[in-house]
């Protein structure tokens, strides 16, 4: 796959990595935002379900069999690139939550409202930080969850904390 040189995938390489909206109501699922093409394949050594492979050489991105993930996550904190979330959308959809790496201190606290943001860094929505996970066996990158309104779930990559006034 090929990717622009500024690392933001377009429409046409997302809807490959995106699980199928059926896939998505029925629970957590991960994505695999990969854009290098370097040797590196801890995600697929860390899955225990097998569900991430990597066609071709070592250098070829991931892929993840939505079928087989059940979006436990264990391949979040492996991911050298901070390239991988879980999503899920299922029940109602609203709210959704999204778990995503954060290698920032400090940590936000459960139950703090922060920024979240697209792929581009841009405001989205707001969202109430709903799980903190945070251990050595997460290798020192913790995962935080948000839950947001689901009709912002497929935007969302990354947050920031809100500023405070002093």
């Amino acid at each position: 796959m090929n990717h622009r040189a500024d690392g933001i995938l377009n429409a046409k390489e997302l809807e490959g990595l995106t699980p199928s909206s059926e896939r998505l109501t029925r629970g957590p699922v991960v994505v695999i935002e990969c854009v290098e093409n370097i040797p590196c394949d801890p995600c697929m050594e860390a899955c225990p379900k097998g569900a991430i492979t990597i066609s071709g050489d070592l250098n070829c991105t991931p892929s993840v069999d939505p079928e087989l993930c059940d979006g436990c996550g264990v391949c979040i904190s492996a991911c050298p690139g901070l390239a991988i979330f879980s999503i899920d959308t299922s029940g109602d959809a609203d709210p959704a939550t999204i778990s995503l790496p954060y290698e920032f201190l400090p940590l936000p606290s459960r139950g703090e409202t922060v920024v979240a943001l697209d792929r581009s860094g841009e405001p989205v929505c707001e969202a109430k930080v709903v799980r903190v996970l945070s251990s050595k066996a997460l290798d020192r990158t913790p995962i935080v969850t948000l839950e947001l309104p689901g009709e912002h779930a497929m935007a969302v990559r990354h947050f920031r904390r809100k500023e405070t006034s002093d």
